[in-house]
């Protein structure tokens, strides 16, 4: 929202510079992101005379002047205009100067002559309308004085950063009530009067041209219209055109100017209607049509078509819709320069139904964004007086008798009982009820005082976001200042609580995976609708059961997420796409399966992380290594002996469970029979779904069965004071078998046999030598006794036993 200091100076007295205006208003809640100067553009703008002026030799209008702009020596500057004479101060842009319209002022020659600046008019300048000649700066002046500080022009455009809750302040009058609240003395706003000259009414009354009939008064409770005949529609006047460049608006007519004029002094949106093309003399505030029917097309004042849901309020004629309610009028009745009776409208518009519409629309309106956050109520008849009242003097035309006002809906007025002792305990500070009434009163909220010490406060129209107590809090807590409120601590000695175990155990993973080398990633909760498609899921899968957001985005988040791999795979398509092709990602957070309607999804957390890319860079010493299944494997028993969670096995999964992981490349994550997760190799065609342009390594696992799987206490043991002794054995097997169901095998062995402390497969091989369908896998298994150092006679018959147990298990065979 940009704010003029010179027009907000039209409502009220403000002897403030800008810099201390900007840190008040900040402070009070309106954040201002900047402060402009408004002439900056008149720097290198300065007081000339013009000491010399002759006629130029070579064209009969063009004089050749001697300007003194405070150098010491005479600039010569080749002029056009009628009126330049010696002796007269004027502008003169220097070179270097940059003039409205982006004219840039440079050195040249005209008709031969030198010219080393430009003599401007005030027109040029946007100083006027006056474009007849050049300026005549009558009085004396010192040349090459700054014009900026000849002329006294000084104006400031406030950035201010509205928070949704303050649409109030989305208007001139709304700042300048915040303003004079922090005034010395405090002053109040003077509106502007609205009232209508009787030589401006015309004789005829507009009930006899136009009828305004609401069709669905929830979401329109309000609609006032007024009626100009004999409008002539042309250029703005050069202040209403400033006016609106200061605040970013651009100049269009008269008419219309003056809509967006009123709209952003009293933040109440306004539209002019071409009334000759209004059938049937009808207003109907109706929705686009009934549940089920087909969605209407309708042409906006951009010249752009859109469908319309039937729910949709519209503005309609006797025929058809004219405007799309509250976010933007129809070409079909827009404003022409052959337009000369013109119907205006200012009406009250129910938020949500804006909202929904200009975001379903995709139309980001000024009058939309000021609809969906809550408009005055009652400031429609005011706004829509103003801008007849403006069109009728500006467009040389005459009002109709009367005004029509439907309003079949009256908003109630807001009344709060506030306690004073309530709201200083909130606040911690101790203002008495009259000082809390003094600062209530000071942005017009009405203040009664109760028998029993209490407020009653009459909330202003304007104000549609203060409704109860607490409300009246923080209005009072920022007028006085937030940074006036002293810090206080409980009298209680606070007794400390240990972290929730969901708490510990997320710091524990997250220190453990970013030892691992991985960077967390905050992805949102909600995904593409066709994400399960794309993953190759069956429509029989949980993960379908997804619930549809309302109101999206934008499609890219239509649904909540049912899994984590979504977010991480598009995170990694990001990063490759900007050739990061090296990453290890992790991701702590929810995943929702709807429940049916009217229920809350069922909320799962989950922890899912994804690797791709290399194991090193490549160097002088090594290539480039790229990474696997078993890195990804690593990395999840790494963070299983992090949470010192032991017999975690992994266990081979089929297709329909996890489609999205590339066959045979998939694994179960299980303990004590309970799943934990799964981790796998990406399918390629899911990648390229997904736009992944390499491999991809990805797990996830459920917190709730891990947080089941950590253990409760940890029992320690002491060193051992004997050596250990080593012993491998090899067998040559089939294929199919897992290594998981040999290592269960010796597991379940160990479990009898007190004397293995340890086992690991430390070799795999597979080749011609001992058969296709065959590989060979080397165990080592580590043999300790707490009592005595062992010899190979101690283990000799265990080892047997555990060799000749795999071989039967398992139809092993031994190295030839």
């Amino acid at each position: 929202m940009k704010v003029s200091l010179s027009w907000l100076r039209e409502y009220i007295p403000i002897d403030l510079d800008p810099q201390e205006i900007s840190d008040r208003l900040t402070m009070a809640g309106l954040e201002v992101d900047g402060v402009e100067s408004l002439y900056d553009y008149l720097d290198n703008v300065v007081v000339g005379q013009i000491v010399q002026a002759n006629q130029h030799p070579n064209a009969e209008t063009l004089t050749c002047c001697g300007v003194d702009i405070g150098t010491g020596e005479l600039s010569p500057i080749v002029c056009g205009a009628p009126n330049v004479r010696e002796g007269m101060y004027v502008a003169c842009a220097l070179p270097g100067a940059v003039l409205p319209g982006d004219f840039k002022i440079k050195k040249s020659k005209l008709r031969g002559e030198p010219s080393h600046g430009m003599l401007c008019s005030a027109a040029e300048l946007m100083l006027a309308d006056d474009a007849s000649g050049i300026m005549d700066l009558e009085g004396e002046f010192v040349a090459g004085t700054p014009l900026k500080s000849a002329l006294k022009l000084a104006d400031a455009v406030f950035e201010i950063d509205l928070t949704p809750n303050r649409p109030d302040c989305l208007s001139l009058i709304g700042v300048a009530r915040e303003i004079g609240a922090f005034t010395e003395p405090r002053n109040k706003v003077t509106l502007p009067d609205v009232t209508f000259s009787e030589a401006l009414m015309d004789s005829r009354n507009i009930h006899d041209f136009v009828s305004v009939e609401i069709e669905d008064p929830e979401l329109c409770p309000r609609y006032t219209a007024g009626m100009l005949f004999d409008v002539k529609v042309e250029p703005s006047p050069l202040w209403l055109k400033q006016r609106l460049e200061a605040v970013g608006l651009s100049s269009i007519n008269n008419v219309v100017d003056i809509t967006n004029f009123v709209m952003m002094e009293t933040g109440q949106p306004l539209h002019a209607f071409d009334y000759d093309n209004i059938a049937q003399s009808k207003i109907i505030v109706r929705t686009a049509g009934k549940p089920g029917d087909a969605p209407l097309e309708f042409t906006t004042l951009d010249s752009k078509t859109h469908k319309l849901d039937p729910e949709m309020l519209m503005i309609c004629d006797g025929d058809k819709p004219v405007g799309i309610a509250g976010v933007m009028g129809g070409e079909n009745s827009e404003i022409t320069d052959a337009t000369t009776r013109v119907l205006v409208e200012s009406a009250y518009f129910n938020p949500v139904s804006i909202r929904r519409t200009a975001k379903r629309t995709g139309i980001g309106s000024d009058a939309s964004h000021r609809f969906e956050r809550g408009v005055d109520p009652k400031g429609t008849m005011f706004a829509l007086k103003r801008a007849v009242s403006l069109m009728a003097q500006l467009c040389s035309a005459t009002i109709a008798k009367e005004i029509i006002d439907e309003n079949p809906v009256n908003a109630q007025p807001v009344t709060i009982d506030l306690s004073p002792e309530a709201l200083n305990v909130r606040l911690g500070t101790s203002f008495s009820a009259d000082e809390m009434a003094q600062i209530l009163a000071s942005v017009e909220f009405g203040v009664d005082k109760k028998e029993d010490g209490c407020l009653q406060v009459h909330v202003p129209s304007f104000r549609v976001d203060v409704a109860r107590p607490e409300d009246l809090s923080e209005e009072v807590a920022r007028l006085w200042g937030y940074n006036k409120i002293e810090t206080s601590y409980p009298l209680v000695r606070a007794k400390g609580q240990p972290l929730a175990a969901r708490l510990v155990l997320r710091g524990k993973i997250r220190r453990a995976m970013t030892g691992f080398g991985f960077c967390e990633a905050i992805n949102y909760n909600f995904i593409r609708k066709d994400a399960c498609e794309r993953m190759g899921i069956d429509e029989s899968d949980k993960r379908t059961r997804m619930v549809e957001i309302l109101n999206p985005i934008s499609d890219q988040m239509a649904v909540l997420r049912t899994s984590i791999v979504p977010g991480l795979l598009e995170a990694m398509a990001r990063n490759t796409a900007k050739q990061v092709d090296t990453l290890q990602l992790f991701e702590i957070g929810k995943i929702f399966y709807d429940k049916g309607p009217g229920e809350q999804p069922e909320e799962v957390e989950v922890i899912g992380g994804l690797i791709t890319g290399y194991r090193w860079d490549q160097t002088w010493y090594s290539k480039k290594e790229a990474v696997d299944f078993f890195d990804l494997k690593g990395v999840v028993q790494g963070l299983m002996d992090s949470l010192q969670i032991s017999g975690v096995i992994y266990e081979k999964i089929d297709a329909d469970s996890c489609p999205y992981f590339q066959p045979g490349y998939g694994a179960r994550v299980m303990r004590d029979g309970l799943i934990l997760g799964t981790l796998g190799k990406i399918a390629s065609d899911v990648g390229a779904a997904f736009g992944l342009r390499q491999d991809a390594y990805l797990f996830d696992i459920d917190m709730n069965s891990l947080e089941k799987s950590v253990p409760q206490a940890i029992q320690a043991v002491g060193l051992p004071k004997f050596p250990s002794i080593s012993r491998d054995m090899t067998f040559i097997v089939s294929k199919r078998v897992e290594v998981g169901a040999m290592m269960d095998a010796i597991s379940a062995f160990a479990q009898q046999q007190a004397l293995i402390e340890d086992y690991f497969l430390f070799d795999v091989f597979e080749g011609r030598s001992i058969g296709e369908d065959k590989k060979s896998l080397s165990f080592r298994i580590v043999y300790r006794s707490v009592s005595k150092t062992l010899t190979e006679k101690n283990i000799k018959k265990i080892h047997d036993q555990l060799s000749q147990k795999l071989i039967n298990d398992f139809n092993a065979g031994l190295p030839g």
